[in-house]
């Protein structure tokens, strides 16, 4: 989540442009649900996404054999394809199926790489720098100093739990987990040593 906080006059320091979340789970059996982003005209530039005239499918190609083998040795699937003696990420029969079904696209020196089609893949993947959530917006805010995007929260509950899991805020503030709790169908206990907090979450549930 990008901070646009910060005070230019402070030149002694860096500017802090980032909050950072902890996120505890009961037990160290912690639930992880990965978010992936649908392909976007940037990601497609920057990967140099193509379109494979055989398929008719937008494509990017990755690695398929181990540039450092000997870190990671693999005996049974070095041997010599198309030329080249390499430790490849696949066996032989694997590679020969790859090449029947036009999946490999090869470089001058007769090298593969494999076609990875955008639409057999989940999407790119949610990361630790979040810049796509703004600042609280007008028609959220409830006049609480410390309050949080409601999508932040969201976000955040959509990766760690699932419907109906019980979420915990032992700091709730202005109750913005709860809220978004209720939006994704999750419980909630909230704690917070501030009346005016809770009466605020009451008044806008």
């Amino acid at each position: 989540m990008a901070n646009t906080g910060g005070n230019a006059k402070n030149l002694h320091k860096l500017n802090r442009f980032h909050d950072t979340i902890i996120v505890y789970s009961k037990s160290s059996k912690q639930l992880f649900n990965p978010l992936y982003f649908e392909y976007n005209e940037e990601y497609k530039k920057k990967s140099n996404v193509k379109m494979c005239n055989i398929y008719n499918k937008e494509y990017v190609t990755t690695a398929i054999y181990n540039s450092q083998p000997d870190i990671n040795p693999r005996l049974n699937l070095r041997y010599n394809w198309n030329g080249n003696d390499k430790q490849w990420y696949v066996t032989q029969v694997k590679m020969q199926q790859l090449h029947d079904e036009n999946r490999l696209q090869y470089n001058k020196d007769g090298i593969p790489r494999i076609k990875r089609f955008l639409d057999e893949m989940e999407g790119i993947p949610l990361r630790d720098i979040w810049t796509d959530i703004n600042n609280v917006q007008t028609r959220e805010k409830i006049n609480y100093a410390t309050q949080k995007p409601i999508k932040l929260l969201e976000r955040i509950i959509k990766l760690y739990t699932n419907e109906n899991n019980i979420c915990l805020d032992i700091f709730a503030g202005s109750g913005t987990l709860g809220r978004a709790c209720i939006s994704t169908n999750r419980k909630y206990l909230l704690f917070d040593i501030n009346d005016k907090g809770k009466k605020i979450f009451l008044e806008s549930i």
